[in-house]
């Protein structure tokens, strides 16, 4: 790829980045108030969620301005490393606190209340994840990036939970179901885990 159209491309993947988080911390504040308020573990294990997100999205931005400032080799590749390193401890944290949050909640039979907010979050969310998807997988391509792929893999996560928590709390509403929302939250954990372990190996092998 010549030098000219890969620094293009790295110029559009960083500003994903920055409308990445900038999204995310609004889908923070709405998620978490919304989960605190109806006491919703989905709700909130999503909002933490987005959290790691913001952080993930932006130490990848911070690499790639690395790579813009065309600073040397090896400093690009230790940000890759940490890169990965941070993503993939992301969603072990993210694990833990849901699977903690989770269990807690549906032994004490915890039921939430109906949250109009956070359903048009969840709602908004279902149109913009795909969207930072595709672009991500798409300049991870370009770039042949293990760390954009990688953090397209953690909205994957964010949005395959969205749906998740989406149906749970429709369950509890109409179907009357307490135990769908502490199940939804749990529905995430393996494949985040198997994500954060993929990143973890991919960190590993790179050589600074």
């Amino acid at each position: 790829m010549a030098d000219q159209q890969r620094e293009e491309y790295l110029k559009k993947a960083r500003k994903l980045q920055i409308y990445n988080v900038i999204y995310d911390t609004i889908e923070v504040a709405v998620s978490l108030t919304a989960g605190f308020i109806s006491g919703s573990a989905a709700l909130i294990g999503w909002g933490l969620d987005s959290i790691i997100e913001i952080i993930s999205a932006s130490t990848l931005g911070w690499r790639l301005h690395g790579e813009i400032q065309d600073i040397s080799d090896k400093r690009v590749k230790k940000r890759e490393k940490i890169t990965l390193y941070v993503i993939a401890t992301s969603f072990l944290i993210v694990s833990i606190f849901i699977t903690y949050d989770s269990v807690t909640k549906f032994f004490n039979k915890e039921t939430p209340d109906w949250s109009t907010m956070g359903l048009t979050i969840l709602l908004v969310s279902l149109v913009v994840n795909p969207i930072l998807i595709w672009y991500k997988r798409k300049y991870g391509k370009k770039l042949d990036s293990k760390e954009l792929l990688a953090d397209s893999k953690d909205t994957f996560v964010c949005l395959y939970q969205t749906v998740a928590v989406l149906g749970g709390l429709l369950a509890v509403q109409y179907l009357d179901w307490w135990w769908a929302d502490p199940v939804a939250a749990l529905l995430i954990v393996p494949y985040a885990l198997k994500e954060g372990w993929e990143a973890f190996k991919n960190g590993r092998e790179i050589s600074v």
